[in-house]
C-alpha cells in the first residue's frame, strides 16, 4: 500500500489537550499504518500560556500572526494526499473565505471534539450568529469524511449533509495510567481534574462536595483551575495541583474517587467526556453527571454512577467512600472498559483505516 501523504492543521501544539488527544498522540501509531504526518498548528504554545494568563501579552495579536502564518501555510501548496483538520482551518472567519484559502486541502476529514458550531449559531451577538452561524455546517459538508467524538457531534454533521460521519471517542494511551489499588486505609480522597475554562461546573457542586468530605473527612484534590478557586470553599479547603502532561497521571493516581460534574446544555452536550477516561484508565470509580458522552461511557453500577441533582450526587460518592471494595471492583470494570473502546491501541486501526480511505482518492490521482 502507498505510503498517504497528510497535512495536519491542528488547533494547538501539544500543550492543547484538545490537539494532543483528536491527534497528536495518534502518530507514532499512524506511521505504523502507513501514514505520513506533517503538523501545522494555529496556536503554538506562548498562545496558550498568555490566554491563560501564564505570561503577559495580547491573545489578539497573537491569534491575528498564527492567522497569517497559517494563510502562508496554505499558500505553499505542499505535496499531500489528504488534509486533516481540527475543526475549521480559521476561527471567526466567514466560511466563504475559508473555502477559498483551503481550495489546496482537497480532501480533507476534519475532526471535532466539542461543539464548536455552538459558539458561532448560539453566539449572543446578531452578526456573528448571522455571519457565521452555519460555517461548519458547510465544512462539515465539504469533508471526505467528519469524525465525531460522541453522538451529539456526529448528529450535527449528518444534519449538514457531510458524506461520511464516523464516532471516534476520545480516548487515553492507556500505558501512562497505573492502576490504584483502593484499600480503604487512610483519607479518602475525591478528585477533579480539569482547567480555568471548565472549574465552573466543578464549583456548581460545590455545596454536595463540602457536605460529603465534612462528613466522611474526604480530601478534595483539584487538578488543573486557577489556585484561587479554593478561596471559593468554605468547610473545606481543597488541595490545587497544577497541571502538566508528564504528571497528570501520577496526580490522578492519588485519587480514590473521579468526578465530572456538567450542566446539561447545548455545549456541554457536545463534550467527550475525557476526565471520566483518565480515572477509569487510573482504575477510579467515577461520579459523573448525566449528561452527553458520560451517558455513553459511564455504565451506571458497574463503572461508576451517573447523577442528576444534589441527591444522587450524595448518596453516589457517599456509597463509595463507605465500600472500598466496591470502588476496586468499580475501578477494574472502568480499567477493561477503557482498554476495550477507549485507548489509543483500540482507536489507531480504525483511525488509519478512515484516513486511508478519505487519501484514496488523491492517492490513485
Amino acid at each position: 500500500m502507498k505510503r498517504l501523504r497528510v497535512l495536519l492543521f491542528s488547533r494547538y501544539s501539544r500543550l492543547g489537550p484538545s490537539s494532543r488527544l483528536r491527534s497528536l498522540q495518534y502518530l507514532p501509531q499512524l506511521q505504523e499504518h502507513g501514514i505520513d504526518v506533517q503538523v501545522h498548528a494555529l496556536f503554538p504554545d506562548d498562545y496558550l500560556d498568555t490566554l491563560y494568563g501564564n505570561r503577559p501579552g495580547s491573545t489578539r495579536y497573537l491569534a491575528w500572526r498564527y492567522c497569517c502564518r497559517r494563510v502562508a501555510q496554505l499558500l505553499r501548496r505542499d505535496e499531500h494526499d489528504l488534509a486533516w483538520i481540527e475543526g475549521e482551518l480559521f476561527p471567526y472567519l466567514p466560511y466563504p473565505i475559508e473555502s477559498m484559502l483551503a481550495r489546496s486541502t482537497r480532501p480533507y476529514v476534519v475532526d471535532y471534539d466539542d461543539a464548536l458550531f455552538h459558539k458561532y449559531d448560539l453566539s449572543p451577538n446578531p452578526l456573528v450568529r448571522r455571519m457565521l452561524g452555519r460555517k461548519i455546517d458547510r465544512v462539515m459538508r465539504g469533508a471526505a469524511c467528519v469524525i465525531a467524538g460522541n453522538r451529539y457531534l456526529a448528529a450535527r454533521a449528518s444534519q449538514a449533509g457531510a458524506a461520511r460521519v464516523e464516532i471516534i471517542p476520545t480516548v487515553v494511551d492507556g500505558r501512562r495510567y497505573a492502576t490504584v489499588t483502593h484499600t480503604g486505609g487512610g483519607q479518602p480522597i475525591i478528585g477533579w481534574i480539569g482547567s480555568p475554562a471548565t472549574e465552573e461546573y466543578l464549583l456548581d457542586s460545590r455545596d454536595v462536595l463540602e457536605q460529603v468530605c465534612a462528613k466522611h473527612g474526604a480530601q478534595l484534590l483539584l487538578v488543573g483551575p486557577r489556585a484561587e478557586v479554593a478561596e471559593q470553599f468554605g468547610s473545606i479547603v481543597p488541595e490545587v495541583a497544577a497541571w502538566s502532561e508528564d504528571s497528570e497521571a501520577a496526580t490522578i493516581a492519588r485519587m480514590d474517587i473521579g468526578i465530572m460534574p456538567l450542566r446539561d446544555g447545548p455545549w456541554e452536550r457536545g463534550k467527550c467526556g475525557y476526565k471520566i477516561i483518565q480515572y477509569m484508565a487510573c482504575g477510579l470509580p467515577v461520579v459523573a453527571s448525566a449528561v452527553g458522552a458520560n451517558l455513553d461511557i459511564v455504565r451506571h453500577g458497574e463503572d461508576g454512577f451517573l447523577a442528576e441533582g444534589a441527591p444522587a450526587w450524595r448518596d453516589g460518592l457517599e456509597r463509595l467512600i463507605a465500600n472500598p471494595s466496591l470502588r476496586a471492583r468499580m475501578g477494574r470494570s472502568g480499567r477493561a472498559h477503557v482498554e476495550d473502546e477507549y485507548s489509543v491501541a483500540a482507536q489507531a486501526p480504525r483511525l488509519a483505516q478512515l484516513l486511508h480511505d478519505a487519501g484514496q482518492r488523491r492517492c490513485a490521482a
